[in-house]
């Protein structure tokens, strides 16, 4: 798709925080204002673009321990736009046969997705915002893709921040989590300012003016949203400290990450 800003609800004026994540993973689905936005959050915390790495290789590692548990169908929420290493990518690697339920809000996206998916059988994107469970289960991409009966990685990675306390997130989580079989995991990470306040609530002021603004939580509100899991080591923990596969070093701190086993 050439030009996106033809895309059927799209305001390229107005930044979106999808849009934004794809600019600092070095992607090219994103307009003026996006890479405005968020070149005023990188003024912020100038971390910003290894924040984003940071999330995506969790990520990456949450999927693999997933499917190394026999965990082979995921189901993502606020899936964002497709870019290199995408969650059917990475889990290709371990099962050919993994499926993969893409849900998201944002017109670019959903449209960018189907064009990528559009010859794989085994994943799907959904237009659907995940403040509405009903809608996200009942929706054809997901019921007909995932067999709820057996176990299903739920993603919610970098997602959360973006509902407010209004709309209940742990609430919110709980009615996801209560539709998946035990055994099934819940992979979330989450913006926090418990590191660095002050350049949080600048990056909250550039949010604000998106489509997106940003609620940022404590550990302790974080792990409130996986209460009734059992989390696997070594816990919920910053996103760089998850099991990492190599000697990190000295990485910005602001993604709370944990994988929350279902009973």
């Amino acid at each position: 798709m050439t030009d996106l800003s033809k895309v059927p609800g799209v305001d390229p004026n107005v930044p979106n925080a999808a849009r934004m994540y794809d600019y600092y993973l070095g992607g090219s689905h994103n307009f003026a204002a996006d890479r405005a936005a968020a070149e005023r959050v990188k003024a912020a915390i100038p971390q910003a673009v290894e924040v984003a790495r940071a999330n995506r290789f969790f990520l990456h590692r949450a999927v693999r321990f997933c499917l190394d548990e026999g965990v082979d169908q995921f189901l993502d929420l606020g899936s964002g736009i497709p870019t290199a290493g995408n969650v059917h990518e990475i889990a290709r690697e371990r099962s050919a046969q993994a499926r993969v339920a893409y849900v998201d809000n944002e017109p670019v996206t959903v449209a960018s997705a189907e064009a990528l998916l559009a010859d794989d059988p085994l994943a799907t994107i959904t237009k659907a915002d995940v403040r509405d469970p009903e809608a996200v289960f009942s929706a054809p991409g997901v019921r007909d893709l995932l067999d709820f009966s057996r176990p299903t990685a739920l993603l919610t990675v970098a997602v959360l921040h973006f509902v407010p306390d209004e709309d209940d997130p742990v609430g919110l989580a709980q009615k996801y989590r209560a539709r998946l079989a035990p055994g099934s995991f819940h992979v979330l990470t989450h913006g926090t300012a418990d590191h660095d306040p002050d350049e949080v609530r600048e990056l909250g002021g550039v949010y604000r003016n998106t489509a997106n603004p940003v609620t940022a939580r404590t550990r302790a509100e974080v792990a409130a949203i996986l209460e009734g899991t059992d989390l696997v080591e070594p816990g919920l923990v910053d996103a760089t400290e998850w099991r990492p596969e190599d000697t990190i070093g000295d990485q910005y701190r602001g993604m709370w990450a944990a994988v929350g086993r279902i009973r």
